[in-house]
């Protein structure tokens, strides 16, 4: 699992001072990119390549409400990885009180330029699986 630290902002609230719900799939992004910055996979050089990585499955589950100044950890893993997607599963947890805000998952396809499903090359699959395995173990 790879935590990423962050701080609620005024803009990421509504009216009544909590986090707007779409802001925990920004804070999901965080954590992947992270993740896989990790890893030692750069998404710009993957887009170099050609290999594109939409979204193509997005859930979240609300537990409890963020606000504004909370210090938040988004917690991501990579639960499921072959040479053509990856699936992250993430907690959004207050750091002050350990309370989990939000759980999701998502799931994102490796595309071409035109959008047509590839396979990962294997050199990129093997930095993601050996990053998936480190952090089972």
């Amino acid at each position: 699992m790879v935590t990423v630290r962050d701080k609620v902002r005024f803009v990421e609230t509504d009216m009544m001072g909590v986090v707007h719900h779409s802001n925990y799939f920004r804070w999901f992004e965080m954590g992947r990119v992270e993740y896989l910055r990790q890893a030692g996979i750069y998404l710009l050089d993957l887009m170099d390549q050609g290999i594109l990585f939409p979204i193509t499955d997005v859930s979240c589950q609300y537990r409890a409400s963020a606000r504004f100044d909370d210090y938040i950890l988004i917690e991501t893993e990579l639960v499921e990885v072959s040479r053509v997607k990856m699936v992250f599963a993430y907690r959004v947890v207050r750091e002050a009180d350990g309370v989990l805000l939000a759980t999701g998952r998502t799931q994102n396809v490796f595309t071409d330029q035109n959008g047509k499903i590839i396979r990962l090359p294997q050199a990129i699959y093997a930095k993601l699986a050996q990053a998936a395995q480190r952090h089972i173990e």
